[in-house]
């Protein structure tokens, strides 16, 4: 029998871990960087060992540290979430060879489908179908091709090239950033399908030879690899195609012998055809929704599985249908760059968390707590969002709707993108690809009446904590004016209004009615509709939440100080905080073109391209590899080439004279 575990993960997974130990009554042991110690999987641990350092090279990948904290906090197992270390042979080795039970499957098991190479081969001898190309064949009708990390996942280390004459360089691209984030270098291309169907079947298998396919998972909603939205069971496959990807996941755990939670990955072509991807010796972040229509726990499972546990001879029969969003700290409008900073508040207000019961149910598997920091040091997930509901329409419905009224203060994240993607017609006709996030429409502007109704709530709520608003004046009053600017980036708006004897008199609000007023928010009756708008405040950034959606503020002075000095034209600005891991071969006086790539930072465990803002003449450099930068810092000069005046008319020039 368990009786501790020691998580080798942060975040979201190990708190997952954690939950499920204390309900089996296994005590838990965390394991945390200096970046991560103040953080909520460290918090919610019986014990917990300092990794020093905050790199993941220096703390979450170093196997040794990791079994040394086993052993000095007295855990027994070791479970290895998803990610880091989680799918390595030689982890999976010191761990047993440490006398700790390994939660997961063997190391020969890793060893055959930890490389992606070397799984391809496996599955190709065993009659699976498999995309391959190598490297020295590679010809113009190969392309478009999709290089890929040899040991790793999660879009680290995947490059698409269209072009021939980029290939080298984004090999070499692919190989510092999977050699970074892996350990590993290695890395290979393949055929890029552009318009495939991402689809991965759950398997379940134990050591006395029982194997389950868990049905099947549509990952397709992506972006830069990554996945963003997943949910059971995948709409528009057919009875042949789900047959027959089960066929090819139980060969694939079978031809390996495999023990424990497992997920095999397929790409569907468009023609329907059916292409093994990988096979993933551990478990998914998208695990929650097979979890929640077969009503199985797989960290239970897994936990049983290695204390040598049999699996009964057919799995549960699914109910329903569960869609789950992974709500980043990213901005999508520009680039998605990961965000940073506080976050203030993460809260669901539906009240639906419960188990499913045949009706509607609300899952929140998170990472940070309210108040926690987010880092420059590793995936910006805040937390995965799960609906399960009898029918797809139903669940997209409450996925929307939770996410829509959740509150999410301090960060910029996805939580606007998610919402579109789930109420996407495409998207609800389940017609899905791995592009279709290139394919969905411009975001729309919030609407301005909900935004200006947002920003007279957070000026009332302002001033009510100032001054009580529940008396009138018995002379005309100058009118109250407060302005604010919509984040990110967006549009400034004044408020000005008057409390007399008739109440309200906000201008551009004839029909507006003020009810209450306080420090957390107002009570407007808008056109005889009453509605509630909650307000909080962080260092002047306000975040308005109500029934017409979120808005985030910030409050504008009233007698703004003068502006700083501006950066000299043509800089170009870091845009987050990271480390400078690679410079273009290009020095200053050399023209470069719009566009163009000029250096690379990393952050949040991916790399991000900064590029030339204009084409024109580099007039300096002023980053230096490994060296990490603010938000805002200077890391070049580009000198704008002015627009060439159009000849003049030679009778145009005579008319002048």
């Amino acid at each position: 029998m368990i009786h501790s575990v020691l998580v080798a993960n942060r975040g979201e997974i190990a708190r997952r871990v954690f939950r499920t130990c204390r309900e089996l009554g296994v005590a838990t042991v965390a394991v945390f960087s200096d970046a991560d110690a103040e953080a909520a999987h460290v918090r919610e641990a019986d014990a917990a060992v300092r990794l020093p350092g905050s790199s993941p090279a220096d703390t979450y990948l170093r196997a040794d540290l990791i079994v040394k904290a086993a052993l000095a906090a007295g855990a027994d197992a070791v479970h290895p979430g998803y990610g880091f270390l989680s799918e390595s042979a030689g982890f999976a080795r010191a761990v047993t060879a440490a006398g700790l039970t390994w939660i997961g499957p063997d190391a020969e098991a890793i060893e055959a489908m930890g490389s992606k190479t070397r799984a391809k081969r496996l599955m190709a001898a065993a009659g699976v179908p498999v995309l391959d190309v190598g490297v020295a064949d590679v010809g113009p009708d190969d392309l478009p091709l999709l290089v890929k990390a040899a040991a790793g996942g999660g879009g680290r280390g995947m490059r698409v090239v269209r072009e021939l004459d980029a290939l080298e360089d984004e090999l070499a691209a692919a190989r510092a950033e999977a050699a970074a984030a892996f350990g590993d270098g290695e890395v290979f291309v393949e055929p890029y399908i552009e318009d495939g169907r991402h689809i991965e079947v759950q398997i379940l298998a134990d050591a006395h030879g029982t194997v389950w396919t868990l049905g099947e998972r549509d990952c397709s909603v992506q972006r830069r690899h990554q996945k963003v939205i997943e949910e059971t069971p995948a709409p528009g496959i057919g009875d042949d195609l789900r047959a027959s990807l089960y066929a090819a996941a139980e060969a694939a755990a079978r031809a390996i012998g495999y023990t424990g939670a497992g997920t095999v990955e397929f790409l569907v072509a468009p023609d329907g055809r059916a292409y093994f991807l990988e096979m993933n010796t551990r478990l998914q972040v998208e695990h929650p929704v097979t979890e929640t229509v077969t009503g199985l726990d797989l960290v239970e499972m897994q936990i049983h599985i290695a204390e040598g546990a049999g699996l009964p001879a057919e799995p549960p029969a699914p109910a329903g249908h569960a869609v789950e969003a992974r709500l980043y700290a990213e901005d999508p409008a520009r680039d998605w760059q990961p965000q940073t900073g506080v976050l203030h508040r993460l809260r669901f207000a539906l009240g639906l968390e419960q188990p499913y019961d045949g009706g509607s149910a609300l899952r929140v598997d998170a990472a940070y707590e309210d108040g926690d920091s987010v880092g420059t040091h590793y995936d910006p997930m805040l937390a995965k969002v799960i609906a399960h509901a009898p029918t797809r329409d139903e669940a997209l419905r409450l996925l929307a709707r939770a996410l829509e009224r959740a509150h999410i203060h301090g960060l910029v994240t996805n939580r606007d993108l998610l919402v579109r993607v789930l109420r996407d017609p495409g998207f609800v006709r389940g017609e899905l690809s791995t592009a279709f996030l290139t394919r969905l429409p411009p975001a729309a502007a919030p609407a301005p009446e909900a935004v200006r109704l947002a920003a007279l709530a957070a000026a009332l709520a302002d001033a009510s904590d100032r001054h009580p608003l529940g008396g009138w004046r018995n002379v005309p009053s100058q009118p109250q004016s407060k302005s604010y600017r919509v984040e990110p980036g967006g549009e400034a708006y004044e408020v000005r209004y008057r409390l007399g004897r008739s109440g309200l008199d906000a201008e551009g609000h004839p029909d507006v009615r003020l009810l209450v007023a306080d420090r957390e928010g107002t009570v407007l009756e808008v056109g005889g509709i009453r509605r509630a708008f909650e307000v909080a405040v962080y260092d002047g950034r306000v975040h308005v939440d109500s029934p017409l959606g979120a808005v985030a503020l910030t409050a504008l002075p009233r007698f703004p100080e003068p502006e700083a000095a501006r950066a000299e034209p043509g800089s170009l600005l870091a845009p987050m905080p990271g480390t400078v891991v690679r410079l273009a071969e290009v020095k200053p006086g050399d023209r470069v073109e719009a566009g163009q790539p000029l250096l690379w930072l990393e952050a949040m465990k991916m790399e991000h391209r900064v590029t030339a803002p204009a084409s024109g003449v580099l007039t300096a450099v002023r980053a230096e590899v490994g060296r990490q930068v603010e938000v805002g810092a200077v890391l070049a000069v580009v000198q704008e080439e002015p627009a060439e005046k159009p000849a003049q008319d030679p009778a145009q020039k005579e008319d002048a004279s």
